[in-house]
């Protein structure tokens, strides 16, 4: 599904407007954005948090010429899926 589906998703299920819509689903990726880029972790009771995994500096290769290369520590964002989701995905076999 892509942003564009998602937001028709929406409008459709809330009986808003696709503009309304668009800027219900745009706040909140700005919001979980915006926490990420202090720190912080966003949960969501039932779906997951999402949260900042650092990664430190490391020594890597260049593939192509085989020469050592310094990887800088870096920050990535990271998605850990909650019990409810999880069941929703995976339901257990009788």
């Amino acid at each position: 599904m892509k942003k564009g589906e998602l937001i028709a998703e929406f409008a459709a299920r809330t009986e808003l407007s696709a503009n309304a819509a668009n800027n219900a689903v745009n706040t909140l990726i700005d919001i979980i954005t915006e926490r990420l880029k202090k720190g912080d972790t966003v949960g969501i009771t039932g779906f997951g948090t999402f949260s900042v995994a650092k990664r430190a500096a490391r020594k890597g290769r260049n593939p192509s010429t085989g020469e050592a290369i310094k990887i800088a520590a870096s920050k990535s964002p990271k998605f850990s899926a909650g019990a409810t989701l999880k069941a929703a995905v995976n339901p257990k076999k009788k």
